[in-house]
């Protein structure tokens, strides 16, 4: 698309963000029960064609796998060691759980659920990506690592990062992986060929980066700070910082609509944010959606174009999954 184009749809929209209260750009349809999980909830997978949705459950110690024709809870996988990250992986028909407090990597069947490999890593197993070129594993994990495994849990390869790394993105038509590192306040760039760290980003006045997004066609790389409550936008050819808004505190998960050139951010101070991008260098807050305080992990799915959101538990009201549909 030419830039004169980007700019006139990019009016388009800022005009109908004035009217974002008749047209809301996330519509809430359902919310989907989890009676019996406590605590905290982290990250979750979507199988498309299965239509089932995996919730780690992390202070439960459970993947709660919900039936999304059905709108219910139809299994959970029990007895896991704080589960952080999962994801679901087509091609090898695998479950893929990983564990903070032990540090492993749980590969459970895709169709069955079953237990078929446990593979260590060390401490605090958290994020989990999938390179599609290659089918490799990506698993971030304790003092500084990122790990490569295969579907079999294989180990295949390892990069020092130097600091836990939270969300983290890898480019489909190039080679390097975006690494949040908040405790070290930058950004990692990573080529997973090599393996090795290339490239070392800062995210400006604003730290505590955590989520992160990535819009590959344009060359922008989303990251949320919580310290301040900011979305930074980032050049991925440069690092260098190209818009900075407010947003929602203590978010956990950033997403980019690419269809509908969106971003979304989730976070527990109890909202839910939605930008419009107007062009790769210029942003606008379209909506914001009340949910509840501590509802900050969430997962875009553009196929079935819903956004989920986990809600845990508040007095009895139980632990629910808030599904959103996202308009085109």
């Amino acid at each position: 698309m030419s830039g004169r184009r980007f700019v006139a749809t990019g009016i388009l929209l800022a005009l109908g963000a004035v009217s974002a209260s008749a047209q809301s750009p996330l519509r809430l349809t359902q919310k989907i029960e989890l009676p019996g999980v406590q605590g905290r909830i982290d990250h979750m997978s979507v199988d498309v064609e299965g239509r089932r949705l995996s919730v780690a459950a992390l202070v439960n110690g459970t993947i709660e796998v919900v039936d999304l024709g059905a709108g219910k809870r139809v299994q959970t996988i029990r007895q896991l060691a704080e589960p952080q990250g999962v994801l679901f992986v087509k091609d090898a028909s695998r479950l893929v759980v990983a564990n903070r407090q032990d540090g492993s990597v749980r590969l459970f069947d895709g169709a069955s659920l079953e237990l078929r490999k446990t593979a260590p890593l060390g401490a605090d197993a958290d994020n989990v990506r999938i390179d599609v070129s290659t089918g490799r594993i990506w698993i971030g994990h304790g003092d500084g690592a990122l790990t490569a495994i295969d579907a079999a849990g294989a180990k295949l390869a390892s990069v020092s990062l130097g600091a836990h790394p939270e969300s983290f993105q890898l480019e489909r038509d190039g080679s390097r992986i975006f690494v949040n590192l908040p405790d070290a306040r930058k950004i990692a760039v990573v080529d997973r060929r090599q393996p090795s760290v290339i490239a070392s980003w800062t995210t400006g006045n604003a730290t505590q980066n955590f989520p992160m997004a990535l819009d590959e066609g344009h060359e922008r790389l989303f990251v949320v700070c919580r310290a301040p409550a900011r979305l930074v936008v980032l050049d991925s050819g440069s690092g260098r910082v190209v818009a900075t808004l407010p947003t929602v505190g203590d978010s956990d998960d950033v997403f980019y609509d690419r269809d509908a050139r969106r971003i979304y951010v989730s976070g527990g101070e109890g909202a839910i944010v939605v930008y419009l991008q107007l062009d790769p260098d210029r942003y606008q807050e379209a909506a914001r959606l009340s949910t509840v305080t501590g509802a900050r992990t969430s997962l875009f799915s553009p196929e079935l174009r819903r956004l989920y959101l986990a809600v845990r538990r508040e007095g009895t009201q139980p632990a629910a999954v808030w599904v959103y549909e996202a308009a085109k």
